[in-house]
Order: structure tokens, then C-alpha cells, then sequence
């Protein structure tokens, strides 16, 4: 049996936290496990001064009450990114004290190998429960909808194509069409960055990275980046400006960039082209994939 076996069915049976942002993945998550487990409480985890929330930016005030709506307690820490997994585990050992046996969260896209959630609940002795990893991204927002559940923008991300009269709007499948036809995916989000399931748009990040290659053979070198990237995975969304204004360097951080792109192209293109989509065809198209 795998590692990711029981994610989606976690909680079934069993006393548990849930990983909450008050957003709408995290809300649909809590809402599912509650059906086959019991809740004891929630993980929120804030910003430094602990005036909102890490996730979304939200006031303490607001998850409150929501907790508060469906009686149950919070467990709340101010961090940083730097100590976030630290504060995280000391939040999960209390809630284990108090009965819970698994973790809940609502990522949907995580790594089936290397996930974050995953070490960490094994680090504290627990089990990790993702009703909905794997749903696709649409049917998620439509199950929320459809469900019955009411939920309003209270923040918006300008650089990821939203807007400003985004504010106050509430979600429904018209809504969720706009987006589409905007080119916003309403549930996308990065797969392993606790707590965005409000965030929309597209997530893209440059990373500066060091090699040292020293005295190892080919393989160990491969082995040893490869152990660094995971390692380095929990801070990948971190702003480059910031990274940059923390070095001596500045902009001259690196002068070289490498881009990975996952975008089934050719299929994407053969498609288009058999569907008769245009008025022209593209043939003989052929697509080189290079793993840098």
C-alpha cells in the first residue's frame, strides 16, 4: 500500500484538525471529513504581527467566527515563513494532545511523493487527510457552489489578473464563468503552499539557485540537488524581490535563467489543427523535451 492511499479517505473514523484559511477549498475539505470523522479543532496560522492571516490576509476576527459558527476551537501562531514548519508542528502536537489523529487540509494538486503535509503529520505522529486531492479544479468550485456554500472576495491578488471591483463579489457558477473567460483558473493554486485556496491566477516565481559541484562524481552531484530542491520546496513561493533585497548582490543575484515549461504543446497543437478550429493547419510539427 502507498504512502497516498488513505489521503482522501484520512479522516474517515477518526478525531481530527483541519489545516483552515476560511477560504473555500480548506471550507470544502472540513465540511467533507466532517461526514465520515470528527473535528476538534482548526490550525490558522498568521502573519508576524498576527494581524492576519498567512494565507489570505484575513483578520483572526473573521476565521473566529467561523470557527465559532460550527463550534470549534482555534489554534492560531504568528510566524514567518523562515520558522512557519516549526510553529506548524508545535500547533499539530497540540491538537494531537487533545485527541486528533489526523490532519485535513484542502490541497488539491500536492506531489504524491515529497509533500510537505505528509512528513510533517508523520513528524508528529499523525495521519494526513485530503478530501480533495486530485478533483479536478472546476468541479471543485462547482461542488462548493452547489453545495450551498456562500462565499465572498474579500481580497484580491492585482498581479494575478484580478481586479479591484473583484471586491465583495460573490462566488457563483456566473461568476466562476467570468473568470474562466478571463483566463483565471478560480481554483488554481501552487500544490504545496499552505493555505491559498483563494488565490487565482497564474503562479510564477524565479529562483536563484547556487550549484556547488566539488568533488562529486555525475550521480552524486544529481542526488545532492535533488535533496536540496525538496528541501527547498516550503520556501519556493517566497517573492523574489525579497531575496534579492536580503543579498549583497541585488539584482545581480544571477545573470542566467532557466525556464521549465509544462505545457503539452504538440498534442495541444494537434488538436487544434484536427478539430479544424482556424482556417489554417499546422503539420510536421514536432516537439524536442529538454531536462535541464
Amino acid at each position: 500500500m502507498t504512502e497516498t492511499a488513505d489521503w482522501k479517505n484520512g479522516a474517515r473514523g477518526h478525531k481530527f484538525v483541519a489545516s483552515f484559511s476560511g477560504g473555500k477549498d480548506s471550507t470544502l475539505a472540513l465540511y467533507k471529513a466532517m461526514q465520515v470523522g470528527e473535528a476538534v479543532g482548526l490550525i490558522v496560522m498568521l502573519e508576524e504581527e498576527g494581524q492576519r492571516s498567512r494565507s489570505h490576509g484575513m483578520p483572526p476576527e473573521l476565521i473566529q467566527a467561523q470557527a465559532e459558527a460550527i463550534g470549534l476551537p482555534v489554534y492560531t501562531a504568528a510566524t514567518s515563513w523562515a520558522d512557519y514548519e516549526k510553529n506548524f508542528m508545535i500547533l499539530l502536537a497540540t491538537a494531537k494532545s487533545e485527541g486528533a489523529e489526523v490532519l485535513v487540509t484542502g490541497d488539491l494538486d500536492v506531489p504524491a511523493h515529497g509533500c510537505w503535509h505528509n512528513r510533517v503529520t508523520q513528524n508528529a505522529g499523525l495521519k494526513l487527510g485530503m478530501p480533495l486531492w486530485e478533483m479536478d479544479h472546476l468541479e471543485t468550485v462547482r461542488q462548493f457552489i452547489d453545495l450551498g456554500f456562500v462565499t465572498m472576495l474579500v481580497t484580491v491578488n492585482l498581479s494575478l489578473g484580478m481586479r479591484e471591483d473583484d471586491l465583495g463579489r460573490v462566488l457563483t457558477h456566473e461568476y466562476v464563468e467570468e473568470l474562466l473567460a478571463r483566463g483565471i483558473d478560480p481554483s488554481g493554486r501552487p500544490s504545496d503552499l499552505a493555505g491559498v485556496e483563494k488565490m487565482v491566477g497564474l503562479f510564477i516565481n524565479t529562483i536563484p539557485v547556487r550549484v556547488k559541484s566539488g568533488s562529486f562524481s555525475f550521480l552524486e552531484l544529481v542526488r545532492h540537488l535533488q535533496q536540496e530542491t525538496l528541501q527547498a520546496e516550503a520556501y519556493s513561493y517566497y517573492p523574489l524581490y525579497d531575496i534579492q533585497a536580503q543579498s549583497p548582490l541585488k539584482q545581480a543575484l544571477f545573470d542566467h535563467i532557466i525556464v521549465f515549461e509544462n505545457v503539452p504543446a504538440q498534442r495541444e497543437i494537434e488538436n487544434v489543427s484536427q478539430a479544424g478550429s482556424f482556417d489554417f493547419a499546422v503539420e510536421d510539427f514536432t516537439m524536442e523535451e529538454v531536462t535541464f
